[in-house]
């Protein structure tokens, strides 16, 4: 099946909610105990096997020391400046 432009989208997201994670120098379990869930929780977000509503993901950024409007510039930036397929 191709791979469609939202794939793509959702794919770039993983990666940055991942480099958000790893750039506050958090391990999976570590993030979780600081959002109050299982390591589970945070691997099924970075595989895509789970999505997060936007007072999720504001959880997720200020946990790592990000603002929302911090983590959407970026995520911004990351869909505007890779090229089409880029994950």
């Amino acid at each position: 099946m191709p791979t469609t432009s939202s794939d793509a989208d959702q794919k770039k997201l993983r990666r940055l909610l991942r480099e958000l994670r790893r750039e506050a120098g958090l391990r999976q379990v570590d993030l979780a105990k600081l959002l109050d869930r299982p390591q589970s929780y945070v691997s099924k977000i970075e595989s895509g096997e789970r999505r997060l509503d936007v007072l999720e993901l504001r959880e997720v950024c200020r946990a790592t020391g990000t603002s929302l409007v911090q983590f959407t510039e970026r995520l911004e930036a990351a869909l505007h400046n890779d090229g089409p397929g880029d994950a």
